[in-house]
């Protein structure tokens, strides 16, 4: 079952991902106002200004793009579930305001303006990172109830979300970055590395949505196989983008890897390896969703996309 409001086809029946990724931006952007409305009732006003230029910034919303369209392919039909992908978004967005820290990679532009830090501060982005945590875990009850989740449903969720932001994921990841051994880094390391920092969360966002929909457990392992594949391509692709793209068009600091000397695929293979590698993993993503019995031209176009997006 494909929700009607998510359903874009081209002329040719090939799914329209400009005209889905649109909507689901649309719908992820609704759901993070309401969000940041309830939550942050009370606050200083400086705190949630802050937590609002961080969450609200004109990002791409591939991670919760996904969360939908896993959903949808798995049969559920709840709009509800742009909830739990605003949730989503909302630790990815926590996760960037950190890793441009000046203690950190101490960039001075993200999502096409300054970054958090250069707006507001130091102090304030640090806390309004740790801030951001909360108001996701709200989004997740929210869309729980209003989806009418179980406990364990509703539990797993929050497992999946919070696992792969922690040590054993996207912070673990940045921990292996600041630490790499930068140029001499083998392949293993540099897998090992952005599976962590960038894939984890994209992976847990497929499978967030296929578990809320009541995919089975064949299926499962075919989502997440697929969310794990999605991100290292994911991955390789924006670090081909840190090399060959503008910041203009990038709307973060172009070249900012190869100067800081980090341990990156296109570092290991050269560009045009890298493109490889990526378009092999995009294809390997969707065969991993065939081979678990799941039809989905729009995961599998989103794939694809991932791979040969210029931004």
């Amino acid at each position: 079952m494909v929700d009607s409001r998510l359903s874009h086809s081209t002329a040719s029946g090939d799914p329209d991902v400009a005209a889905f990724l649109a909507r689901a931006r649309e719908d992820t952007d609704r759901a993070l106002a309401q969000a940041l409305d309830e939550t942050l009732a009370g606050v200083a006003p400086a705190l949630g200004e802050a937590v609002r230029y961080a969450v609200m910034g004109a990002g791409k919303r591939i991670r919760p793009a996904l969360v939908m369209a896993a959903y949808h392919s798995a049969g559920g039909d709840s709009p509800a579930i742009s909830d739990l992908a605003a949730a989503v978004e909302i630790v990815h967005a926590y996760s960037l305001v950190h890793d441009d820290l000046p203690c950190m990679d101490d960039d001075d532009l993200r999502r096409g303006r300054p970054t958090l830090h250069r707006a507001f501060g130091v102090p304030l982005a640090t806390v309004a990172g740790f801030a951001m945590v909360p108001v996701a875990a709200a989004a997740i009850v929210r869309g729980a109830r209003c989806m009418g989740l179980g406990c364990a449903t509703t539990r797993l969720v929050q497992l999946l979300l919070f696992r792969s932001a922690g040590a054993g994921g996207m912070i673990g990841g940045q921990a292996l970055d600041l630490l790499a051994p930068g140029g001499d880094a083998t392949p293993e390391v540099v897998a090992d590395l952005e599976a962590r920092k960038t894939g984890a969360l994209i992976a847990a966002s497929v499978e967030i949505g296929a578990v809320t929909a009541g995919a089975d457990e064949a299926q499962r392992v075919g989502y997440r196989g697929y969310g794990e594949d999605v991100g290292l391509a994911f991955q390789i692709a924006d670090d081909v983008l840190d090399l060959t793209a503008t910041s203009s068009q990038l709307g973060k600091t172009a070249g900012k890897d190869a100067k800081l000397g980090k341990p990156t695929v296109p570092a290991l293979l050269g560009v045009a390896g890298a493109e490889r590698e990526a378009e092999r993993l995009a294809e390997r993503a969707v065969a991993r969703l065939a081979a678990a019995g799941v039809s989905s031209p729009l995961l599998a176009a989103l794939a694809r996309f991932v791979v040969a997006r210029r931004y």
